[in-house]
């Protein structure tokens, strides 16, 4: 027999807790499932995204807005792209927030993801000590990693399969280096988040790539500090998709089709777009029409 729907989110909840998914709470969260009428009234989501939205500090900003708006909760399982992912396929999520556009086609294309929208962008930068030991300051980011793979300076990768380490992956085949077999000597993978990753940078004062929107809400940036923007190839495209019921039944499509038909909606880009650090403006809405 079929799980009643709220026994269903209940499940999903408690195996993205045991599996240590970092199940992050909106208010009234709590990880015993609903009874009786108020299991009824419930709506909420579940949202499986990256590090990225979340460690910025933009959900914190963009959900309670969709909440005002419609009246779902979203639930937010934030990981790495990959592990995301991941998550859905296993109909642990009902939508996807992510930045990896061939990871999230091939998603589609498996029959695990209705359709992918385009909502906003940003860009990673490489940020490293302000003395700039490696010389890598500039616009182009494979000759900075070329200057790093012959030195000796630390770099720390998320190596989390995450949108933005599969970006790093790209930018070193780019520069002519395979850190699959050939490992620059100050090459160093934590199989972390992107603000875990900043905060080992910062204590080894280590070079790493990071998309802004993160750097800018990041506070312990010690001597750390922006060295390479502006190249083209640093842009960081974010897509939604909804989770296909036709993989698994109890996916709240509806509810799901809401948030993502909200978040590219004029008012929902008017959110992203009026989200802000010291005036600065962390992502750019461009959902199309």
């Amino acid at each position: 027999m079929p799980l009643q729907p709220w026994l269903a989110d209940g499940a999903r909840a408690r195996r993205a807790v045991w599996m240590g998914l970092g199940l992050l709470a909106c208010s009234g969260w709590a990880l015993l499932a609903p009874t009786g009428a108020h299991a009824q009234a419930a709506r909420f989501i579940v949202m499986a995204s990256t590090t990225s939205t979340e460690q910025s500090g933009l959900f914190a900003h963009l959900l309670p807005a969709f909440k005002q708006a419609s009246g779902i909760d979203v639930r937010v399982v934030a990981l790495g792209t990959g592990q995301t992912l991941d998550t859905a396929r296993r109909g642990d999520a009902d939508v996807v927030f992510v930045h990896d556009q061939s990871a999230e086609e091939k998603f589609v294309a498996e029959g695990f993801g209705l359709k992918r929208q385009p909502v906003m962008y940003n860009d990673f930068i490489l940020v490293g000590p302000k003395t700039d030991p490696a010389a890598v300051k500039g616009r182009d980011i494979a000759e900075a990693l070329r200057k790093l793979a012959t030195g000796k300076e630390g770099f720390v990768s998320r190596g989390d399969k995450s949108g933005t380490h599969a970006a790093e992956l790209r930018y070193w085949r780019t520069a002519g280096v395979d850190v699959s077999t050939n490992k620059p000597a100050g090459y160093a993978q934590c199989g972390c988040g992107m603000g875990p990753a900043l905060n080992i940078a910062a204590s080894k004062n280590a070079y790493v790539l990071a998309d802004r929107g993160t750097w800018l809400n990041f506070k312990n940036r010690g001597d750390l500090s922006v060295l390479v923007e502006g190249d083209q190839r640093l842009f960081n495209q974010y897509g939604v998709v909804v989770v296909n019921p036709a993989k698994h039944a109890h996916v709240k499509v509806e509810l799901a089709q809401a948030f993502a038909d909200w978040v590219v909606s004029s008012s929902g880009q008017a959110a992203i777009a009026a989200y802000k650090i010291g005036g600065e403006q962390l992502f750019f809405p461009n959902a199309k029409p």
